[in-house]
C-alpha cells in the first residue's frame, strides 16, 4: 500500500473512544449466548452434569458481560437508558434489548438446573435463553461492523461468523474446564470443531479483506493474532490427545482454548485503532475501488469525461456534452 498523507498528518477518522472492557465484553456476552445452547441441547439429551455446567457458565457470561459494557458507558444509567425504545436498525439497541432479554432467560433456566426452583417458567426459558444465544453471540460483529473503521466495516460479511465461532469455542472450552471429563464429550466435540473454524474464518476473513486486512500485521493486532492462534492450535491439540481421560489434560487445554478466543476478539479491537489512526488505510482502498469502478466516486465521473473530451465535436458543443455524462453519472 503506498504512502499517502492528510491535511497536516492527521487522521481522516477518529480513533474508537471504547476501552478495554469492550472486548471484554464481546468474549464474555458470546460465551454466556453460546453457553445457554450447549446448556440447552445438553438437557434434552439427558447430560446434566455438563447441562448444569453450562448453564452456569451461560449465567456467568450473561451476568459479567453487562458489567464491563456498564464499565466502558461510565455510569450505570448509560446503559438503562438503552431500554427506553428500541430501533430496529440500531445495532446497539436491538442488542441491549438482547443482551436483556437473555439475561432473564438465563437467570431462571440456571436456577432451575440448579435448584430445581421455577419448574414452569424454565420450560419457556431454556428453549428462549439457547435460541436468544445466537444473536447474543453475535450482534456484537454487526456493531463494529456499522462504524466507520475500515477494517471492521469492510469486513461486515464475515465477522459475524468470526465472532459466532469464537463465542462457540469459549463456551466449549469453559464447559471441558467444569465438567468431568466422562461428562465432557460434547463440550469437547464443540471445542474442537470451532477451534477449527475459529482459525479457518479469521484467516478467510483476512484474505477477503485485501488491503484493509494490514493492521492485522502490525504492532498489538500482529502479536495479539499470534498468541491467539497458538493458544488455540496447542489447546486443541493437548484437548484432543488427552482431554478425554485426564482432567489437568482437559483443564490445561480449555484454559489455553478460552484464552485464545478472548486473544482473538483483542485483535479485531486492536485492528480497528490501527485501521483508524493511519490515513493510508482510509483512502488508498476506497481510491484503489473507485478506480476499479467497484465503487461510486469523484474519480470515476472524472474518468468518463475525460474519455469523451478526445470525441468530441466543435467547442461549442464540448461543455454541454460533459455536463450531460456528469449529470447521468452516479452521485
Amino acid at each position: 500500500m503506498s504512502e499517502t498523507t492528510s491535511y497536516h498528518g492527521q487522521p481522516v477518522i477518529k480513533e474508537p473512544i471504547w476501552t478495554w472492557e469492550i472486548p471484554m465484553y464481546f468474549f464474555t456476552g458470546g460465551l454466556g449466548g453460546a453457553s445457554a445452547g450447549l446448556g440447552y441441547l445438553s438437557g434434552l439429551r439427558g447430560n446434566d452434569e455438563l447441562a448444569k455446567r453450562a448453564w452456569a457458565g451461560a449465567f456467568a457470561g450473561v451476568a459479567v458481560s453487562p458489567l464491563f459494557l456498564i464499565s466502558d458507558l461510565g455510569r450505570p444509567m448509560r446503559f438503562m437508558n438503552m431500554f427506553r425504545m428500541f430501533k430496529v436498525t440500531s445495532p446497539m439497541s436491538v442488542g441491549s434489548w438482547i443482551l436483556g432479554a437473555t439475561g432473564a432467560a438465563t437467570g431462571l433456566a440456571a436456577a432451575n438446573q440448579w435448584t430445581g426452583m421455577f419448574p414452569r417458567s424454565a420450560r419457556v426459558a431454556r428453549p428462549a435463553a439457547a435460541l436468544l444465544g445466537l444473536p447474543l453471540s453475535t450482534y456484537t460483529a454487526a456493531l463494529v461492523a456499522n462504524t466507520a473503521i475500515p477494517v471492521w466495516h469492510e469486513a461486515r460479511r464475515m465477522l459475524p461468523f468470526v465472532f459466532g465461532s469464537g463465542a462457540a469455542l469459549s463456551a466449549g472450552a469453559a464447559a471441558v474446564i467444569a465438567t468431568p471429563p466422562e461428562h465432557a464429550a460434547a463440550a469437547r466435540r464443540l471445542a474442537l470443531a470451532s477451534a477449527a473454524l475459529e482459525l479457518g474464518l479469521n484467516e478467510a476473513m483476512r484474505k477477503r479483506l485485501g488491503d484493509h486486512a494490514e493492521p492485522y500485521k502490525r504492532g498489538a493486532p500482529s502479536k495479539l493474532r499470534l498468541v491467539s492462534g497458538v493458544a488455540v492450535a496447542g489447546g486443541a491439540a493437548l484437548l484432543a490427545r488427552g482431554g478425554s481421560s485426564s482432567r489437568a489434560a482437559a483443564v490445561a487445554a480449555g484454559s489455553l482454548l478460552a484464552a485464545g478466543a478472548a486473544c482473538a476478539r483483542w485483535t479485531v479491537f486492536k485492528a480497528g485503532f490501527v485501521s483508524a489512526s493511519d490515513p493510508k488505510y482510509v483512502v488508498e482502498p476506497q481510491r484503489g475501488m473507485v478506480e476499479r469502478g467497484e465503487r461510486r466516486g469523484a474519480a470515476r465521473r472524472e474518468a468518463k469525461v475525460r474519455e469523451a473530451q478526445p470525441a468530441l465535436g466543435s467547442p461549442a458543443t464540448a461543455p454541454a456534452v460533459v455536463r450531460d455524462l456528469q449529470s447521468s453519472s452516479p452521485r
